[in-house]
């Protein structure tokens, strides 16, 4: 009896701790991808074509977008012959940029990936103020490559990139996926920190340090988010025409603001 009592005692106390945690963050925003076949425009634009590795082969083609079953499915696919187009492989993907920004606050993003060489999703952020890069900073909520059973988590800036600083604090850690399932990826957005998370478990934390050096703590501005279904690059590697399409599918994304204190 004094047992069950004591179990019941504990069960009851988790339970408010729980709940006290929960409470800590308010959801202010969030995109549940509802729309049958579009996205919302007010809020995305389809990120067009550059010269990096990572949009070098961005397309506004129709094939790479879909909103199905609750999910925003972006792909890459070999070319399939679009006219006066001669990449060999086009992608999708979407902004916030000049639409929406984020601040002072947690962005959760639920999504699955399919496997293929040369993959290399990505959810990610860039300041919405025209700071060019690296100076603005860049945050990487999420990169995944290929079949991977981990991500990458990262932050990159003047400091990081240019002075090369690189563990002065460390700027990137991985952490773990349930491959074959959905996973949520998070970043805390704060005046002196970023704090990272794969599932809920923190990866890594990227402070801001007293330094004489430029720009070491650039991530106190609006930054605008980025979905993307990249293929290929230096980092990831040869895109393998055979398996190719290749999805990520977004279940949704969420923007939270820590409550204030009731007294």
């Amino acid at each position: 009896m004094k047992k069950s009592l004591f179990s019941a005692l504990l069960a009851a106390l988790l339970a408010v701790a729980c709940s006290a945690a929960g409470d800590e963050w308010q959801l202010v925003w969030e995109e549940n991808f509802d729309r049958d076949g579009l996205i919302d425009e007010a809020v995305w634009s389809k990120i067009p074509r550059g010269s990096a590795d990572w949009n070098n082969y961005m397309s506004d083609y129709e094939g790479l977008y879909d909103v199905r079953d609750g999910n925003l499915v972006l792909t890459g696919m070999v070319n399939p012959g679009i006219e006066g187009d001669s990449v060999p492989y086009i992608t999708g993907g979407i902004y916030t940029k000049d639409k929406v920004d984020f601040a002072d606050g947690k962005i959760e993003i639920r999504a699955r990936f399919e496997d293929a060489r040369g993959a290399w999703p990505a959810f990610w952020m860039l300041p919405n103020d025209g700071t060019m890069w690296p100076r603005g900073g860049e945050i990487d909520i999420m990169e995944r490559l290929n079949a991977d059973t981990m991500v990458y988590q990262t932050v990159h800036s003047y400091y990081t990139y240019i002075l090369k600083y690189e563990d002065e604090p460390p700027h990137y850690a991985t952490g773990a996926i349930n491959k074959d399932d959905y996973n949520t990826f998070s970043v805390e957005l704060y005046a002196d920190s970023l704090v990272f998370a794969v599932n809920g478990r923190r990866t890594f934390a990227y402070p801001r340090i007293e330094t004489d050096k430029e720009e070491q703590f650039p991530y106190d501005r609006p930054y605008y988010l980025m979905l993307d279904m990249q293929i290929e690059g230096s980092w990831v590697g040869p895109a393998a025409p055979e398996d190719l399409p290749v999805s990520v599918y977004v279940d949704w994304v969420r923007f939270y603001k820590k409550r204030k204190n009731r007294h």
